[in-house]
C-alpha cells in the first residue's frame, strides 16, 4: 500500500465517523442557506433588463420552487 491508501483509508474512516442524520441536515440547511440567498437578491439581478411579462422572466421565483422541491425531497424522503 502506498502512503495515499494510508491516508484515503484515514480520511474515509473519519466520515464514517459522522451520522447519517448530521449529513442529511447539513445538506438540507445549505439548501436552506441558498434559499434564503436568492430570496434576498435584488430585482435587477434576477430579471432581464428588456421589460417582458409574465412570470417566467423572474428567476428568482423559479430558483426558490426548485430549492423548495429539493428541501421537501431532501426532509422527508
Amino acid at each position: 500500500m502506498t502512503p495515499l491508501h494510508t491516508i484515503g483509508n484515514f480520511i474515509r474512516n473519519l466520515m464514517l465517523l459522522v451520522p447519517l442524520d448530521a449529513v442529511r441536515v447539513l445538506f438540507v440547511a445549505v439548501l436552506v442557506g441558498l434559499l434564503i440567498w436568492v430570496l434576498r437578491l435584488p430585482r435587477e439581478v434576477t430579471t432581464p433588463p428588456e421589460e417582458s411579462t409574465g412570470w417566467t422572466p423572474n428567476l428568482k421565483l423559479v430558483a426558490s420552487l426548485t430549492l423548495i422541491v429539493q428541501i421537501v425531497i431532501y426532509s422527508f424522503l
